[in-house]
């Protein structure tokens, strides 16, 4: 899996994913770069920042793919969290 390139304080740290496993992609790589302790301190502040970004990108989108989740119980669809 490519790694993500963490952005430069001149990139738009704030534009979103195109989906839901490319911004985990570059999750996972600004995660790898910030844990390699490689960083200088302010591309580590603009690594968090875009991090931050895409988690709240993805709690959004399984949150949305939660709400339109159903099972089918005793022939009526129900909502995935009312069915446990």
């Amino acid at each position: 899996m490519p790694k993500a390139s963490p952005p430069t304080a001149e990139e738009d740290f704030s534009a979103p994913p195109s989906n839901y496993e490319s911004a985990m992609t570059e999750i996972e790589g600004l995660v790898s770069q910030m844990e390699s302790g490689q960083l200088p301190l302010e591309k580590l502040l603009v690594s968090y920042k875009r991090g931050a970004v895409l988690l709240k990108f993805c709690r959004e989108q399984l949150s949305t793919v939660e709400d339109q989740i159903k099972v089918l119980e005793d022939g009526d669809l129900k909502p995935w969290k009312n069915a446990l």
